[in-house]
């Protein structure tokens, strides 16, 4: 009994965050869809293509191509969200990251892109 009631306690509590951090987001999308401001749908078009992308990306059935492919979306996601944080934001540092995110993410794209070129077709052929 002294060992049952600490291991209920902690999967109520963790059942319990669960629940929190999924109507959070419920809500955060919610508050989303509900806003019909340009940079709204800019921000909404660009998160549906980039997880469209990915899903095709990750179809592979080798785990090396399917993780270049599935990140390469979400790396072209995150320029295509940090440009329209450019666009439309006007914190500092919320810039200042935008742009470090643009700067550091186009070459890791680069190097996948070449990885895939070089490795994804030798693949192919065995």
């Amino acid at each position: 009994m002294k060992k049952v009631l600490p291991i209920a306690i902690v999967l109520m509590g963790s059942l319990s965050f669960g629940a929190i951090a999924n109507n959070s987001h419920m809500n955060m999308s919610t508050n989303v869809a509900q806003s019909n401001s340009p940079m709204n749908q800019e921000l909404m078009d660009s998160m549906n293509k980039m997880h469209e992308n990915m899903a095709k990306g990750m179809n592979s059935a080798n785990a090396d191509v399917a993780f270049a492919q599935g990140m390469i979306a979400h790396h072209l996601g995150a320029i295509d969200m940090a440009k329209i944080e450019l666009k439309y934001g006007t914190d500092p540092e919320m810039r200042k990251l935008a742009q470090a995110i643009i700067d550091a993410q186009g070459p890791e794209i680069e190097q996948m892109q070449k990885w895939l070129e070089k490795n994804n077709t030798n693949m192919q052929n065995n």
